[in-house]
This record gives C-alpha cells, structure tokens and sequence, in this order.
C-alpha cells in the first residue's frame, strides 16, 4: 500500500503541508484507492482524553442541581445564596474560557491541556472537604475555570489532529460525552442519595469524578503537541517529528514527513500573535458573532433547563413533597426528581447521536436553525403543561422537556461549540473559541443566578416562555451570520483570512 497524491496546490518545493499528511489516503499496488485512512492510536488518545474533559463538565455542572438543595440545607442557603452556587462553576468558565483558554495559543494545546486537568482535580478534592458556604463556591469558580480552559482547548486538539472529512463528527461525538457526564451524573447522585441518604452525601457526588480525572490528568502528558500550532510558531522540525508520531501506523505511512516551509512564520502579513482586538475588526467580526451569540442564546435555555430540570421537576409533579418538613423528605423529593430528570438527560445522548451523524453531511448551520426551532417548540410545550388538566400536563411537561433536550443538542448545543472552534484562523483559534465560550457564559451565568429566584417570584411559565423567545432569536442571527464550516480544511481558513487582511492592509 503506498501513499495517494496530495492535491497540486498544497504541494511545495520544500514538502507539504500539516493537514495535507492527516487527510492523506493511501493507494493498494494496483493504483486502486482506498476511501479513507484509519484513525491512529495516537489520534484515538487525543480524542478519548479531550472526551473525558466534556464528560467531567456535564458531570459537575449538571449534578448541581442534585446536589444544590442539600448543599442549601446543609449551610443554611437561601434562594440568593443557592443562585450564587449554581452559578459559581459557570462563572468559572466564563473567566477560564478566555482567560486560559487563550493561552493555548501562546503556550500550546497540549500545555493548557495538561494544566486545566491538574487544575479541575485539585478543586474538585477543595469541593469535596469544603467545611463552609465560601470555600464551596470557591472551590466551584476553581474548577469552572478548569472547565473553561476546557473549552477552546479540548476542541483544538481533535480538529488540528482530525482529517477534514471527519473533523465535525470527531468533535461532536467528544462534546457528546458532556451529556452522558450529565446523565452519568443524576445516576450516581441518585445511587448515592439511595445508599446514603445523609445531607452531606453531594459531597460524594462531587468527589467520584476523581476516580476519572486522575488517570486523564496523567494521559494527556503522553500526547503529542498540535502539529498545525507547532508549524505556526515556526518549529518546523519538532512539527515533522509530532507529525510523524500523530500518524505512526503499522504498516508506516507517510514513511517520512517533510512539511511546506513557507507555512512557518511566513503568514504574509497574518501576525503570529494577533491581539484580541482583531476578533472585532474586519471580516473576523462576523464569525466573533455567529461563535458567541448564538452560543450565549442557547445557554439560556440549556443551563437553566438542565441544571434546574430536577428543581423543576419536584416542584410541578412532587406534590406530595411540596414542603418537605425535614432532611429525610428533603432527600426524598430530591431522588424522585433526579429520577425524572435522568430519563429526560437520555434524550441529549439521543440528540448528540444524532448530531453526530448528520453534521458532515447536512452542515453544521442548518442542524443549528433547526435545533433552535425545535427547543423552542419544546420549552412551548412545557409552558402549555401548566394551564391544563393535571393528567395531559404531565404528558405536555415530560414531551416538551425531552423535544427540548433532543433538539438542543442535535442542534445549538452542539453547533454552537463545533463552530466556534473551526471559524477561526489559527492564529487567534483559541482566543477566539475561548470568547465565543465565555460570552455564551455570560448566559449560563446570569439563568443560574436568576433561576431559582425567578422561579420563586414569578414562576415557572414567564421563564418557559422568554426561553421560547431567546431560541427563536437565535436562530435569526445563525441565518444571519451563516458561515458554513462542513469539510473545510482548516488551513483554508488561514488562507481566506490571510488573503482578506492582505487586501485590507493594501487599501
């Protein structure tokens, strides 16, 4: 078997090109093609590493809504107090997704691949043993900001380590394991709340993705560095060796990497290190804007539905607990909403599945207006649950939460981070899928802030029928702003970008 051509214009005196090596398909004696490469060992570990990043998020971030009314039973929580929890570790990612999210781009992926993890386990243990409200909110913004480096830099290891034609699916079925860590997270809480029924057992819920994090924390010191940020910054020969070692095979090929010399430093007046100010200027503005507010819309809808869906839940079909008058009914009512909200959980497995298969071949904008019109319709749905009778209600609410959870992610939840991570040139790659996160925080921060006193002052269908509203919003400005990113090799992004700047240098 021997190595297929590369497309002429990717090829160059001195070699060729990152990309061109990892899309490569090889050839049988007879010239016959084969239809795709396999995927590496190397590129496998990447992959499964990042995966467990996404897993860790859905993990903590959604089991707080198991864990919030213990934890607000435990310190004494008001409504203000238990909003400020719910909306720590999102706050934490709001900073980190930016904050160190952008560093990827000076220090390295697989440096801030490496910290982020060591960061998220050393916060997790403060969580576990915090002894006050203070020291759990601290320690929920530490591994927020774990979680937000997580962000741009989870997505940059797969799409720069990915061929072309896969890149999407690669992604999205990484970012999948967000929601089988949410759903992964409710059946632990339960099992733990059925086996321990003790106020102090979210502490266990927290403590168990330990168990992960330590092993993955150690994983990803054994990968090897982007090979497209390595040509960038101009190591040309520590990329040929990381490319090399990215695509070991057995039998060997490519037998030898020799990589285009003018991709390195030579950006034609594209800068090695562009400031932040260059997300809002020129064409980049209108992917600043397609990556961040579509994103910012959606985690409205998903963070105060996923992390609420339990609270929500005990309270609209939990009648029988509706006041519970001591810690054991406490724990009660919270199992019997956690068992709800993970049979509807299952349904952002469904949905991510879905997404998975359908993002390379209908593109990426497309399943984002859909899904944003589909969770509209959802939240329509559960708003509708409450002004009829008690028996179609429960049928309406349980129908409009699971075409909600679907919808999301077969669609904004998924694309929103998918697109956000490949609309970039590489020079601002990080920083600017670290903003487009953090603005999307923004979001997330302020429904869980706002959620459980909303939820107290003026109930649950207001909320519902705004989260109708802000999806349809969204969906107007993805059509708005489309770019569609499906299949593009991303060092054609460069390019477009480089050739735009150029021209508006000249003028």
């Amino acid at each position: 078997m021997t190595s297929d051509s590369t497309p002429p214009r990717r090829r160059g005196v001195a070699g060729r090109t990152v990309q061109d090596y990892i899309d490569e398909t090889p050839l049988w004696a007879d010239a016959t093609p084969v239809d795709h490469a396999p995927i590496t060992q190397m590129q496998w570990l990447i992959w499964g590493l990042a995966a467990a990043g996404k897993f860790f998020e859905g993990m903590v971030v959604f089991t707080t809504g198991v864990a919030l009314p213990l934890m607000g039973k435990e310190f004494g929580l008001g409504a203000t107090e238990q909003g400020v929890v719910a909306a720590s570790s999102l706050f934490g990612i709001l900073i980190g997704a930016s904050a160190l999210g952008g560093l990827a781009d000076r220090y390295g992926r697989k440096q801030m691949f490496i910290v982020e993890m060591a960061l998220f386990c050393i916060f997790t243990t403060a969580l576990a043993l915090s002894s006050s409200y203070a020291v759990a909110v601290a320690a929920l913004l530490g591994i927020g900001l774990a979680l937000g480096c997580d962000y741009p830099t989870a997505h940059l290891m797969i799409s720069e380590s990915m061929p072309s034609r896969i890149r999407g699916r690669m992604v999205l079925a990484a970012f999948g394991f967000q929601a089988v860590g949410g759903l992964a997270g409710t059946a632990v809480g339960f099992l733990i709340l059925f086996e321990n029924p003790d106020i102090g057992a979210w502490r266990w819920i927290y403590a168990s993705t330990l168990v992960l994090a330590v092993p993955v924390t150690i994983g990803r010191c054994f990968i090897v560095q982007s090979p497209l940020w390595l040509m960038f910054r101009g190591r040309v020969a520590q990329a040929q060796a990381a490319t090399q070692r990215l695509l070991l095979r057995a039998p060997p090929y490519p037998k030898k990497v020799v990589l285009h010399r003018l991709q390195a430093g030579d950006k034609r007046g594209y800068p090695q290190r562009a400031s932040w100010s260059a997300l809002f200027r020129g064409t980049i503005l209108r992917r600043t804007i397609l990556a961040s507010v579509p994103w910012f819309l959606q985690d409205l809808g998903t963070y105060g539905i996923g992390m609420f869906t339990p609270t929500i839940l005990a309270a609209l079909i939990g009648a029988s607990i509706d006041h519970p008058r001591n810690a054991a009914e406490l724990i009660q009512r919270d199992i019997l909403a956690t068992k709800g909200a993970a049979f509807i959980d299952v349904l952002l497995i469904v949905g991510i599945v879905f997404a998975v298969l359908l993002t390379d071949r209908v593109g990426r904008i497309r399943l984002q207006i859909l899904g944003f019109i589909g969770c509209a319709v959802g939240l329509l749905l559960a708003a509708l649950s409450l002004h009829v009778g008690a028996m179609l209600s429960g049928v309406l609410l349980f129908a409009g939460f699971m075409v909600f959870s679907f919808m999301t992610n077969i669609g904004p939840n998924a694309m929103t981070y998918l697109i956000a991570g490949e609309v970039f040139p590489i020079s601002i790659r990080g920083a600017g899928a670290g903003f487009a996160a953090s603005f999307a925080k923004i979001g997330a921060v302020l429904t869980a802030f706002l959620f459980p006193i909303l939820l107290k002052d003026i109930g649950t269908d207001p909320l519902l029928l705004t989260l109708v509203g802000t999806s349809l919003v969204g969906a107007l400005v993805t059509w708005r702003y489309a770019i569609e990113t499906k299949g593009i090799n991303l060092e054609d992004i460069d390019d477009k970008e480089m050739a735009a700047n150029g021209a508006g240098g000249a003028r």
